[in-house]
């Protein structure tokens, strides 16, 4: 169950957001809307609905955002270059009798990749040279990303990643 959960946050990860350009002044502000540096912060999902998994994985990241870790943070720049600092593959989750202990993790993984944004679809190219697309949504200093598109076995369909520009 602990490899899921990290594969959640390893796959979303692979998210690099994605800036067109064109000469269009709405589109120019699409694509600014993504450029900054956005950190993780919830997943949204139906407790109704979602499975055991997403509802662990929802437990951890509402508990480490708590104790304001950094897990998960993209900095998208106006060069549409964007930088991944991830922490996923360096968590730790014991189980104890009063509940979850999941310490704040001290090592980071970075990824640096290209990105294009169109207002609402992030295109970016993963580390295996495959190109991602995911629905994207800015507004303000909130950033959502379907979690469905991540395809991850039970997270399809499961929710929303949230992240809070800095």
């Amino acid at each position: 169950m602990k490899y899921k959960i990290v594969m959640l946050f390893l796959a979303s990860g692979l998210i690099f957001s994605c800036s067109k350009g064109d000469d269009n002044k709405e589109t120019e502000t699409e694509q600014n809307a993504i450029v900054g540096e956005w950190q993780i912060t919830e997943l949204q999902i139906n407790d109704q609905t979602a499975s055991d998994i997403a509802k662990f994985g929802k437990q951890i990241l509402d508990d480490l955002t708590e104790k304001e870790c950094i897990i998960l943070t993209f900095n998208f720049k106006s060069d549409l270059t964007v930088t991944s600092v991830n922490s996923a593959n360096h968590l730790d989750i014991n189980a104890t009798p009063t509940g979850l202990d999941v310490p704040c993790p001290t090592e980071f993984d970075t990824e640096t990749s290209t990105y294009t944004y169109d207002g609402s679809v992030l295109t970016t190219i993963d580390e295996n040279g495959q190109t991602i697309l995911l629905d994207v949504t800015v507004n303000g200093d909130i950033m959502t990303v379907d979690a469905s598109d991540l395809d991850i076995e039970n997270f399809n369909d499961e929710g929303q990643l949230i992240f809070k520009k800095k």
